[in-house]
């Protein structure tokens, strides 16, 4: 399944009758948080709505890419219609190959990936993507390092954030995932 094939799927799901405002507010992602996607077009945080989203910060050159694997597990367990994962490629720690194609490239050829994946995105400083500002805001968290991971539940709300030695497949991660499914 290709990444942007993820994305049509999801958008048809029920939304569960939840809602998110039009503009940030304290404590929720919101219709206003879309990345563009590697393969072209965006992904828009409100398509995931209802369901519990995990964001992490990649790179390709990193001692912890092996990563992708895990992240590939998860969203190959829990599928498109109860978790989303979305990989934001970041060259803020100067580990991420020089352009998209190369990324998009090395994760097919090196992981097999399919779970959506946004072109290289600044995750820190004045450059930061609104979103990680906006977590920055409210939940007082900035990427250390890359394979950073931000947990928001169904209700777009910044739930856990984990470093990047913490594995996605993990009990830790994976607990507070399963938790979020089961509520």
């Amino acid at each position: 399944m290709e990444r942007r094939n993820f994305l049509q799927m999801t958008a048809a799901l029920p939304l569960s009758g939840l809602t998110l405002a039009a503009t940030p507010t304290p404590g929720r992602a919101t219709e206003a948080f879309s990345f563009e996607s590697i393969d072209g077009g965006s992904y828009d945080l409100a398509d995931w709505r209802g369901h519990p989203v995990l964001v992490v910060n990649t790179a390709s050159q990193c001692g912890f890419t092996p990563q992708y694997d895990a992240l590939q597990a998860l969203q190959d367990r829990f599928g498109p219609d109860r978790l989303a994962v979305l990989a934001v490629p970041s060259d803020d720690f100067a580990q991420e190959l020089d352009s998209n194609a190369a990324v998009a490239e090395f994760c097919d050829l090196n992981f097999n990936l399919t779970l959506p994946m946004t072109t290289i995105t600044s995750v820190r400083g004045g450059d930061a993507h609104p979103f990680y500002q906006w977590v920055r805001r409210t939940a007082g968290f900035v990427p250390q390092w890359n394979f950073n991971k931000i947990l928001l539940n169904a209700d777009g709300e910044v739930v856990a954030t984990f470093g990047s030695i913490a594995d996605p497949m993990g009990g830790r991660i994976l607990g507070r995932i399963e938790a979020l499914l089961s509520a």
